[in-house]
């Protein structure tokens, strides 16, 4: 891999901040917009099951670069991050068409415990992965290193609970 150089890596960096910034507020502001006739019901089957994906490429790219496989690993993550891309695009897309549904079980502490903790580190994660994989593209791997033993878990993390958000919900989506 070829180091950035000092202008691009500042580009690169401000990009960061901004797409860290703006994705928050745009998919709130979406989520306020109903676009009324368009039935993309099918979606969070979809979205759940991209987020699994995900958890277990993120698996995969680990024990890829554990095994020294770093042009493994590499594909896994870029996999991992159109997902991400992916994932984002169809659950705005899902509620911009349908209206939010209320968990309607017993264990509502625990829903609530795992969606918020989803919602705040779905956002936090955001800046780490992206500056985590800025640090590899630079040739930075030392930092790039350090950065994942804590990008990785809340990456992986998010993964998860998005999936067990969508089993805990599931019960209760209007047919």
């Amino acid at each position: 891999m070829e180091l950035l150089d000092q202008n691009k890596v500042k580009q690169a960096k401000l990009l960061i901040y901004t797409l860290s910034a703006v994705i928050p507020v745009v998919v709130a502001v979406l989520f306020g917009i109903k676009i009324e006739g368009v039935d993309l019901s099918c979606l969070p089957p979809v979205y759940a099951t991209i987020n699994g994906v995900t958890a277990v490429l993120l698996v995969l790219a680990l024990v890829a670069i554990k095994k020294k496989n770093m042009k493994l690993h590499r594909g896994l993550i870029r996999v991992c991050l159109l997902l991400s891309l992916l994932f984002l695009a169809l659950y705005v897309s899902y509620h911009m068409t349908s209206n939010s549904t209320e968990y309607g079980g017993e264990m509502r502490g625990l829903y609530l415990v795992i969606l918020i903790s989803h919602i705040l580190l779905s956002i936090a994660v955001i800046p780490l992965v992206l500056f985590t994989y800025l640090f590899a593209w630079q040739g930075q791997f030392e930092k790039h290193k350090k950065w994942t033993r804590f990008t990785w878990p809340i990456w992986f993390y998010v993964a998860v609970t998005g999936v067990l958000v969508y089993l805990m919900i599931s019960p209760y989506y209007l047919s």
